[in-house]
């Protein structure tokens, strides 16, 4: 399968020095460093890539101010998985094809492909400002988020010297290596464990599942089944025992006045049909 590949290897050697990190991080445990870790992985995982990359800007299942739009980028860069504008971007286009010919990590090529390959195998987008800007258009009109893509490794050293400074050298093995370690699993185990394992509520056309201990880590991201049926739902787990703590995070911004314009798909809704091009939004944030 990737004999014809070529090995990415920015994205290589940098996936390989945060796992040594994470390992080296075990020997320097504190119970300081693992509270802020855990901080910081709900701010990047839920306020960050749930919430904002994913369920804000790819999907417009609900709207807020600019300026919070940009706070929830800025927390999504801290992930480390690229800018706002490549994130979105893959992720429109996997659902454009999810599963298909043209999927950037289709399941049915493996579970390695899905989960991580296609980032060590595939093609080097975490910053390709052009290359995304076609399939994020209403992103691109928006300075902001253009430099955030260039840059999206700045917040992480900022944030690096921050934790040396208020903790010394455990803040940042745990507050950086360990929790974006983290981060990058559990996103993965969207695009593999949650098109391969779990249940399926809904009969879609891609493979997705719903997982319940994935929803528990991704802040109920694990979903998935209920995702890909109402891709523009901000609410993903649909029944009531289904734990959502980023859909619950939108409903307090909706209660603050924050939120508008909230879709929410209901547990009978039919399935959504597949997009015939890439969705592109009208602009994200309201004035």
């Amino acid at each position: 399968m990737y004999k014809d590949r070529k090995l990415v290897w920015l994205s290589t050697v940098v996936l390989i020095v945060f796992h040594l990190g994470a390992v080296a991080a075990l020997f320097m445990f504190n119970w300081r460093a693992l509270a802020v870790a855990a901080f910081l992985y709900w701010v990047a995982g839920s306020l960050g890539v749930c919430m904002g990359y994913h369920r804000l800007h790819t999907h417009r299942s609900y709207h807020v101010p600019n300026w919070l739009a940009y706070t929830f980028a800025t927390c999504g860069a801290l992930a480390f998985e690229g800018g706002p504008i490549s994130w979105v971007g893959t992720h429109r286009l996997h659902h454009q094809f999810s599963d298909q010919p043209g999927d950037p990590h289709s399941s049915r090529e493996g579970f390695f492909w899905c989960h991580m390959g296609w980032i060590v195998f595939g093609q080097a987008g975490h910053n390709a400002t052009i290359k995304y800007s076609k399939y994020t258009p209403d992103l691109a009109k928006h300075p902001y988020y253009l430099w955030l893509n260039n840059y999206h490794w700045v917040p992480t050293v900022i944030l690096a010297a921050i934790l040396y400074l208020a903790g010394g050298l455990p803040f940042v093995m745990w507050g950086i290596f360990m929790r974006v370690t983290l981060c990058f699993h559990t996103t993965w185990f969207i695009n593999s464990a949650a098109h391969m394992w779990g249940t399926r509520r809904f009969t879609t056309t891609d493979d997705s599942r719903n997982l319940w201990w994935l929803a528990i880590i991704s802040f109920g991201e694990g979903w998935h089944n209920n995702h890909h049926a109402h891709p523009t739902s901000a609410r993903h787990g649909l029944a009531w025992y289904e734990f959502d703590l980023s859909w619950l995070q939108i409903s307090l911004l909706k209660f603050l006045g924050l939120a508008k314009g909230v879709r929410v798909a209901k547990l009978n809704s039919t399935v959504a049909p597949p997009p015939s091009a890439v969705p592109v939004p009208e602009l994200v944030g309201v004035e």
